[in-house]
């Protein structure tokens, strides 16, 4: 039976919680499905007591209570299995009888959350923020051009390249005195960012490396996937498809054991290598995959035990400085693979930015560099970390670009944005407004997890429990119980159909610019923005 509970300052009624279950007693037929499918157990089967008051039917009678008992569904409301709003309770029901609800007091939990002196660790979203990008708009339209550079109508191919881009004269000269000419990679401009095998659960890491293949076996679109740090499956670094991967070296060195062990071994060398500095959702902070997802599969990939959190130094623990990282790191991963292997760092937005682009500069080792903005998606950090650090990733990638402008080599160097791209679903718009203020190309990656995969978590808190291993969708999580809901093929078929879709909205913004051979890279006199200051800012043009 239900019993009476003490109330103690510690203790929440539902009210408190930010999203209560509404349960329908008389279509419910306790099935189970839901207490079973709920991935937090805020659920549960109860037995509760009622009482009914039976009327005197004369004068000398007394009224009469009548107790009964009946089963239901009752929500916890522990903090601990608080309901996070999934709805796959609702999803399973067959006849509709429970949702979850958000609640009008959903600010009470932040202030019982944070137990034992730890605080809260929130996974996959960061808070939601009016996006300056979404704000641009694309207005120089040439009324020259042949009408057929409709992207509807005109076959063309939008290609940017991946390496460092010297002149003839100076690749004839770095030939004689090195050997080598820096490796250079034509790719598509559209990149899935690292998410790592262990952040993600082997079936959506399967199903998007079969969607990066099909795209280029079949379509010819020159995708490339970052594999985040964390490593690869052996098969997949002895196979022909590796050629398609962007292998990413962090703080961690996760995964790299078998890496290196494989060299001998690989079919094919990869696309590149990405030496990740920081990380645009949580700069300052290195990596965690904490140990509800560490199984003996990752621990065998990662090379650690099973069950323990793989935290990540905030810095490489061997290197003091940009400089000696691009002199050591970078061409040893070079040497690695021969020099034929693009490598290049990764960093979070931040106002020093500018101080490693310049270094790059200096050294053709650096095949480029990826920017990560402070919108960027993030598997585990603290709320502190996602909500009150970085810097916006626009402004970040124009003074990189106009810097490289200065010094005559905006055609040398890419940099590659990510962060926050498509957060608001403009994913096509916002990437073409990122290129025209210099980049080379974007990364994304809670993007691919929303749209191929479905994702339930939202900027409202919805969900986003992905840091401890119970995605109700199988995204995240290493628990078999959970990825096997996921299918492969769906998630590869749905990545094959995102990037066409933005393949097609790409080409309806570049077309009328007349620039249907190449990428308006830096055409920065196409965009304008209804904001003063902001058009100062990103030297574009004002308009109202």
């Amino acid at each position: 039976m239900q019993s009476e509970r003490p109330i103690t300052p510690s203790t929440l009624s539902v009210k408190d919680l930010p999203w209560q279950i509404l349960w329908h007693k008389e279509k419910c037929t306790l099935c189970g499905k839901c207490t079973a499918v709920c991935p937090v157990n805020a659920i549960e089967l109860g037995v509760f007591r009622k009482r009914s008051v039976t009327p005197p039917i004369g004068f000398l009678e007394t009224p009469a209570s009548v107790y009964k008992a009946y089963y239901g569904i009752r929500q916890k409301t522990d903090p601990a299995y608080n309901c996070v709003g999934c709805a796959m309770c609702n999803m399973v029901c067959p006849n509709d009888a429970i949702t979850p609800c958000r609640s009008d007091e959903a600010d009470k939990l932040k202030f019982q959350i944070d137990r034992g002196g730890q605080p809260r660790r929130r996974g996959g979203r960061r808070n939601a923020a009016g996006g300056i990008l979404d704000r641009i708009k694309f207005i120089r339209i040439s009324m020259l051009t042949d009408p057929a550079l409709d992207a509807g109508r005109h076959e063309f191919e939008l290609r940017t390249l991946l390496g460092r881009v010297l002149p003839p004269e100076e690749n004839l000269k770095f030939l004689k005195t090195n050997g080598w000419i820096p490796p250079v990679r034509e790719i598509y401009p559209l990149i899935i960012g690292g998410m790592s095998f262990g952040a993600l659960s082997p079936n959506m890491w399967e199903g998007l490396q079969m969607g990066v293949a099909y795209l280029n076996e079949e379509l010819g679109m020159p995708v490339r996937i970052s594999t985040g740090e964390g490593g690869c499956p052996p098969r997949l670094l002895r196979s022909r498809f590796l050629k398609y991967v962007i292998l990413q070296i962090a703080s961690g060195y996760f995964g790299w054991d078998e890496i290196i062990h494989a060299l001998p071994e690989m079919k094919e060398d990869p696309c590149a290598v990405e030496i990740k500095y920081g990380q645009g959702a949580k700069p300052g902070d290195g990596g965690l995959l904490m140990w509800y997802k560490v199984n003996s599969l990752i621990a065998a990939i990662r090379g650690v035990p099973a069950g323990v959190s793989l935290p990540s130094p905030p810095t490489h623990q061997t290197k003091y400085s940009i400089e000696e990282a691009v002199a050591k790191m970078t061409q040893s991963m070079y040497m690695a693979w021969g020099f034929r292997v693009p490598v290049y760092p990764k960093i979070s937005g931040t106002s020093t930015a500018l101080a490693v682009l310049n270094n790059l500069t200096r050294n053709p080792y650096a095949a480029g560099l990826a920017i990560d903005g402070e919108d960027g998606g993030t598997g585990a950090a603290y709320n502190v970390s996602m909500n009150h650090m970085g810097h916006p990733i626009a402004s970040n990638i124009r003074d990189g670009y106009l810097n490289l402008v200065k010094l005559g080599m905006q055609n040398q160097v890419p940099i590659f944005a990510g962060g926050g791209i498509g957060k608001n679903g403009n994913l096509a718009a916002n990437a073409a407004a990122l290129i025209m203020l210099g980049a080379s190309g974007v990364q994304v990656g809670k993007y691919i997890m929303q749209a191929a995969a479905g994702c339930l978590g939202s900027e409202s808190d919805r969900c986003n429990i992905c840091n401890i291993g119970l995605c109700p969708k199988g995204i995240t999580s290493q628990d078999p119980r959970l990825y096997r809901r996921l299918n492969v093929e769906d998630v590869a078929q749905r990545l094959v159909d995102v990037f066409l879709s933005f393949d097609t909205e790409l080409k309806k913004i570049v077309a009328p610019l007349g620039r249907s051979t190449s990428l308006p890279i830096g055409m920065s006199d196409a965009l304008g923005i209804d904001d003063y200051d902001a058009a100062e800012r990103l030297s574009i043009k004002y308009v109202v």
